[in-house]
């Protein structure tokens, strides 16, 4: 089946086309080549093909992207808004850190997770990201920094593991020497915890990272915030993170916004210390992103680095995450929902 857009094709199923047309499989490289390091936006562009040939590739695999729509700006980050060719919209946002340009890109139209602290939660999964879509959201944000990116988090809007197949062909896309280059230790999914997927992740050829969205300590207080939670407790989520790394020989980040009077308290921190101990991990401390949709509020500094002292003293590796883009749509699916809520 012809697939809607060139970039939807990784490497070995572009030189099943090239063979399949009856030419040398080498061409899917040399094609490679064009659309990841020339970045061209016409098949004219190519000078190292026959005409017959082009013309094929222009029948079969036209050079289909989304659309930018919006750029909101910050010193240390950028807010993408992209428009799809049913009208929905998706966001990526582009960091800044002294050791690179990293994104976090979107895997779903919505998301069907219902994580009571986000915004793309909020609003129902419409729809799969075709692998196009993924895509194209860094060519695009590329092409408008003038510069590479360097690291990948699919964790913006959508749960990545609901989208599983799309999903690592994106990343065999990105990762290849072919392709964006970016190294597989760069590259990292974010998951509610759907823990057959952990599994079937754990089995892939590839050194991607895994991170948890944890965000409670306590299968009561999870439930509450994310309800996966009723399909997957957290000890089946630890069991799958523990098989993870005993097979991969990978460290494991488990991600935890806090919120104030919900998941800060210092029984809180010391039951995460109880259910981390041991496991080659490290903690990722989120200071919440409000939004006017969601009635929860961001934990008080004072309670964030109490709450980062009690994991520090028990030996918790844990970082406190650095706050990007306080003057424009924060939050997760904020900005989509600011466009599409006019």
């Amino acid at each position: 089946m012809v697939k809607s857009s060139i970039y939807s094709y990784t490497l070995q199923e572009l030189e099943d086309y090239f063979l399949g047309i009856h030419e040398k499989a080498f061409k899917a490289k040399q094609l490679y080549r064009w659309l990841y390091d020339k970045k061209i936006n016409s098949y004219d562009e190519i000078t190292d093909m026959k005409k017959s040939v082009l013309d094929l590739i222009k029948k079969d695999l036209p050079l289909l992207k989304i659309e930018l729509v919006e750029v909101e700006r910050d010193y240390d980050v950028n807010k993408y808004l992209f428009k799809l060719y049913d009208c929905e919209y998706i966001e990526a946002v582009l960091m800044r850190h002294d050791y690179g340009f990293s994104i976090c890109v979107s895997s779903q139209v919505g998301c069907n997770m219902g994580c009571k602290f986000c915004e793309s939660g909020r609003r129902k999964k419409v729809r799969n990201l075709e692998v196009y879509e993924m895509v194209t959201q860094l060519l695009l944000v590329e092409e408008d920094m003038n510069d590479k990116i360097t690291h990948v988090v699919v964790m913006g809007i959508g749960e990545p593991f609901d989208n599983y197949d799309s999903v690592l062909n994106f990343l065999k896309i990105i990762n290849s020497s072919y392709g964006l280059q970016i190294g597989s230790r760069h590259i990292t999914v974010s998951t509610c915890g759907i823990v057959p997927k952990i599994y079937q992740f754990m089995e892939e050829p590839y050194q991607f990272n895994l991170a948890i969205s944890l965000h409670a300590p306590s299968n009561e207080l999870r439930e509450e915030l994310m309800p996966i939670n009723k399909v997957y407790k957290i000890e089946d989520v630890l069991s799958a993170v523990k098989c993870y790394i005993k097979k991969t020989n990978r460290r494991v980040t488990f991600e935890y916004i806090l919120l104030k009077d919900k998941n800060d308290s210092e029984e809180c921190a010391l039951l995460l210390v109880k259910l981390l101990k041991g496991i080659n991990c490290y903690v990722n401390l989120i200071p919440y992103n409000e939004t006017e949709s969601i009635q929860l509020a961001r934990s008080k500094m004072f309670k964030i680095m109490k709450f980062y002292d009690i994991l520090k003293k028990n030996k918790i590796s844990v970082t406190i995450r650095r706050e990007f883009g306080s003057k424009i749509s924060a939050a997760c699916g904020q900005l989509r929902s600011k466009k599409e809520e006019l």
